[in-house]
């Protein structure tokens, strides 16, 4: 019989501040995380994005290490902190080999790449800081946080662009039902809000130039919308067997029921626009948690405000679910609309979204959906205000650059 998994804690850094009780309240009030950027103007077209705000460090990490993490990691370990304390695992009682982390990022230090790149310009190749490499690399957040805690289990990245995260907390749960570990921390984090990452994305075409209205600007679904919202942010998920949950009299916030995975294998960037791939990912999932689609009474999408993407996510759901005629039980929403695109970090930070629904019976909106585009299939995707709705399970999309595509299923 196959493992069950459940979720014991959970941990946030996001556009919002530091923690899930802060992120959950304002997405369901539909506030929106996104402000003018603290970069120069004159060099930018972009002016807009969801930055994790200053915050003190030290409850987390001490100022020397902080100084040698780039904040892709440092918002990592805080994460991990408080979903390791939500969870009150005691470490003192744990086979220590037997807990393990996989957590990863679409990037990694961008910023640490950038600042790095120009002392060796000015002042030659051998003055980067000897701490860049470790500073850069995308399996430090699960190193960190092993190091932190002294779990001897896997330690690995996952590296799926903005499938990332939700990448990583299915393998962590596949790693726990083949017995590869008992208790996993599983998520994903970004911070490549900088020249480089935003010059970078600009180039691509892919942001937002609606500089004028910040809070406006990340509206999936609508007619008006004209790119995402490059953002920052870290989630982190304790996953552990349910019996072992159960006897250490663990409080359990959901069952981790299904995953699934697939490629689209169609475009280095754009999406197969029929959704193929997208939906045979969401079919794997619901065949992996024993579900029926009509068990599905709410839908994170993937959402992020750009042309192609919303209409193949919106095809592959309509494929998987039947539209609005034909599933009336079905809610949608893209909370991205407020929390702009955490890259890697997205996929984590979303499935704790979805958990805190699953828990609280309130589907969170989708904001600035003023006009809905005709083009993107006929779903009900919540516009404006969160509503109250009775949930025994949630599924959570993520799709990443090069065709990545990973979907987990939630059950009470």
């Amino acid at each position: 019989m196959k493992r069950r998994i459940v979720v014991t804690g959970m941990g946030c850094v996001s556009p919002f501040g530091i923690g899930v009780d802060i992120l959950w309240k304002n997405i369901i009030q539909g506030n929106s995380g996104i402000r003018y950027l603290n970069l120069d103007k004159e060099k930018h077209l972009v002016h807009i994005g969801g930055q994790v705000p200053e915050f003190d460090t030290t409850p987390y990490v001490d100022a020397k290490d902080a100084r040698r993490m780039d904040k892709f990691i440092l918002c990592s370990v805080v994460a991990a902190q408080l979903a390791m304390e939500d969870s009150k695992l005691d470490l003192e009682k744990e086979d220590l080999t037997r807990i393990g982390v996989i957590a990863g990022s679409a990037a990694g230090g961008l910023e640490t790449i950038q600042n790095n790149h120009i002392t060796m310009q000015t002042r030659g190749y051998h003055k980067c800081s000897p701490f860049m490499v470790p500073m850069m690399i995308c399996n430090m957040p699960a190193g960190k946080i092993t190091i932190k805690y002294g779990l001897r289990g896997l330690s690995k990245a996952v590296v799926t662009a903005c499938a990332t995260g939700a990448h990583s907390i299915g393998d962590a749960m596949r790693s726990i039902q083949i017995g590869d570990a008992d208790v996993m921390l599983a998520g994903g984090a970004e911070a490549g809000i900088c020249d480089l990452g935003i010059g970078a994305f600009t180039s691509a075409k892919t942001l937002s130039r609606a500089n004028e209205f910040p809070e406006k600007a990340s509206r999936p679904y609508d007619i008006k919308r004209d790119g995402f919202i490059m953002s920052e942010g870290a989630g982190i998920l304790v996953l552990e067997e349910r019996e072992r949950a159960l006897k250490r009299g663990a409080k359990i916030y959901a069952e981790l029921a299904g995953y699934g995975q697939s490629s689209d294998a169609y475009d280095m960037v754009a999406p197969d626009p029929t959704g193929a791939g997208a939906a045979l990912a969401m079919e794997l999932a619901l065949k992996d948690a024993g579900l029926k689609t009509s068990d599905i009474g709410y839908i994170n999408a993937h959402g992020t405000s750009t042309h192609v993407g919303d209409i193949a996510e919106s095809n592959a759901i309509k494929k998987v679910f039947g539209d609005i005629m034909e599933n009336k039980n079905l809610s949608v929403s893209s909370t991205k609309s407020m929390t702009g695109h955490m890259l890697g970090g997205a996929g984590a930070v979303e499935a704790i979204i979805c958990i805190k629904a699953l828990r609280e019976g309130i589907i969170p909106p989708t904001i600035n959906l003023d006009e809905q585009d005709p083009e993107v299939a006929n779903l009900d995707y919540t516009p404006h205000k969160a509503k109250q709705k009775e949930l025994s399970a949630v599924l959570s999309n993520s799709f990443g650059f090069g065709g990545c595509n990973a979907v987990l299923v939630f059950k009470k």
